[in-house]
């Protein structure tokens, strides 16, 4: 018998699958880990679990004690499956801009959702970094207010640890260690991170790249002129991200959001994979990357938390 003792223990071990329609007639090997596979339907629920685990075995999470954190709704999503199955009550803080399917997601998953104005000026599905600081202020009094413990994703090592530990090696064992480059749309930095310490320590030739929103590369040192981009889920024009040490980096790429839009309802309907922005934007660096290469990127969550949105209009 293999009955697993909670949806938790389902968290990982997405299939890796190669895009051969997508790039018809483009030289190379383009492969996508389908972490829209996972229980919450983004890669965040690695991340969920690592770090609540890692604070229960520190001792800063306590029996009983409200989880808080700042999301756009897939870490959010992923944390409320886990507390729902620990016993924490949890509180999600998301930007009013983010799509409502995440939102009543989260509340299905018996989360409390505080949902939080954007800035004066800033458009419904379009969350700059200014937008996500009021996020993080109402987060720090929620914590502060009902002493709760903070999942912190931009900072906390769980993040990392959860695709050191995991999400890489399941892609060397996948690919039996034979990958030219890997690329990631960043927004807390932690699945790159993690990715790319573990694959450099494997093999120092693999290029590791941070992909980011056109006109909102602050990342590769640029202004952000754009900062109201329409990629969810990152770009969020924040130039130290914690989580990621620069020695790693070997490029950087930029993907507009037609771009971005573009590779998603491709993938949708020449792959079979229903995804949403940053997926599209990874697969669009990723095909940049290509040349006669083995390049390995990933379809972060399901489309289906983007119904609402002009993605699928």
């Amino acid at each position: 018998m293999n009955i697993l003792s909670s949806v938790v223990s389902a968290i990982g071990a997405t299939p890796l699958v190669e895009l051969s329609r997508i790039t018809h007639g483009i030289g190379g090997r383009l492969l996508v880990k389908l972490e829209y596979l996972n229980p919450g339907g983004s890669k965040k629920d690695r991340i969920a679990r690592q770090i609540v685990e890692d604070a229960e075995a520190d001792g800063t999470l306590k029996p009983g004690q409200p989880v808080v954190e700042l999301t756009s709704g897939n870490t959010g999503t992923g944390l409320a499956i886990v507390c729902a199955v620990k016993g924490y009550p949890f509180i999600a803080v998301m930007s009013k801009g983010n799509s409502r399917e995440r939102v009543r997601m989260m509340q299905a998953l018996g989360a409390e959702v505080v949902l939080v104005e954007q800035l004066p000026g800033s458009v419904r599905g379009q969350v700059s970094g200014g937008d996500l600081d009021l996020v993080n202020t109402e987060t720090a009094r929620i914590v502060c207010e009902r002493g709760a413990f903070r999942a912190d994703q931009f900072h906390h090592r769980g993040n990392f640890r959860a695709h050191y530990l995991h999400t890489a090696p399941e892609i060397l064992e996948q690919t039996d260690g034979k990958i030219d480059a890997f690329c990631d749309f960043v927004g807390s930095g932690g699945t790159f991170a993690g990715c790319a310490a573990a694959f450099k320590e494997f093999n120092p030739q693999i290029q590791c790249f941070v992909v980011e929103p056109a006109g909102s590369a602050v990342l590769a040192g640029e202004s952000a002129v754009h900062p109201n981009h329409r990629i969810q889920g990152g770009g969020y024009s924040m130039p130290n991200l914690p989580l990621i040490q620069t020695e790693q980096i070997d490029g950087y790429l930029q993907v507009t959001d037609e771009e971005a839009i573009a590779a998603s309802r491709s993938l949708a309907k020449l792959e079979g994979i229903f995804s949403g922005f940053s997926s599209g934007a990874n697969v669009a660096a990723a095909r940049q990357l290509l040349a006669g290469r083995t390049v390995v990127t990933i379809v972060n969550d399901t489309g289906l938390k983007y119904l609402s949105t002009e993605l699928w209009e």
